[in-house]
């Protein structure tokens, strides 16, 4: 994730994600690979971009950085702050990580691979050199690309992206993807993102239906 707002530059995960910088989503850019242990493809699945990119930038930007889904390295503050009615992973701030979560049966899942939030003309230099993709159980899935919308961010003082609380708006881009419920049973998810000097690598052992 990665976010530029005014004077600030600051690295963050995509997470951890990519909102756009033009008003629209792009056609055409989902890769041709198979659904993975009862996935569906992402464009199969549910969120439009504004609300999944501003849900998934204030649940990102809902806790300070000792707690922050982003800059977690094991998956202990994954499950802080989920809605009900879907499963947001992360990103890294360009780190590497390895995280073992528990993901609730019966809800779909939805993450960044790479992703930035700031002025258009900063998504349009971003996505230019945007790459990434997502393994799951060794399976490719679909990803969505999102060439800039305006996205509306609640977060809250000490995140380690804006510092600050408060409402804002601001423009994201990124590549998506976004999962129906995955099968109960334990899985296995990769993220890799690239854009520019800016690289995501996670992995994911997933348990899902876990008590």
């Amino acid at each position: 994730m990665k976010i530029k707002t005014g004077r600030v530059a600051l690295t963050a995960m995509v997470l951890m994600a990519l909102v756009g910088c033009e008003r629209g989503r792009a056609e055409g850019s989902e890769n041709s690979t198979s659904p993975a242990s009862g996935a569906q493809s992402s464009t199969q699945a549910g969120l439009s971009p504004e609300d999944l990119q501003s849900r998934w930038w204030t649940w990102a930007l809902s806790e300070p950085v000792g707690t922050n889904p982003v800059a977690d390295e094991d998956g202990s503050d994954c499950e802080r702050n989920q809605p009900s009615d879907v499963w947001f992973l992360a990103g890294t701030f360009g780190t590497q990580a390895k995280r073992t979560c528990s993901v609730p049966e019966g809800v779909p899942v939805a993450f960044p691979l790479v992703n930035l939030m700031g002025e258009p003309t900063d998504c349009a230099i971003f996505m230019n050199s945007a790459n990434g993709s997502a393994v799951l159980d060794g399976e490719e899935v679909d990803s969505e690309t999102s060439l800039g919308e305006a996205i509306s961010v609640q977060s809250v003082a000490l995140n380690p992206v804006t510092g600050t609380d408060g409402r804002f708006t601001t423009t994201g881009c990124g590549l998506w993807v976004q999962l129906p419920p995955l099968k109960p049973g334990n899985h296995t998810l990769t993220i890799r993102g690239r854009a520019r000097d800016f690289a995501v690598d996670v992995d994911y052992s997933l348990t899902v239906g876990a008590a």
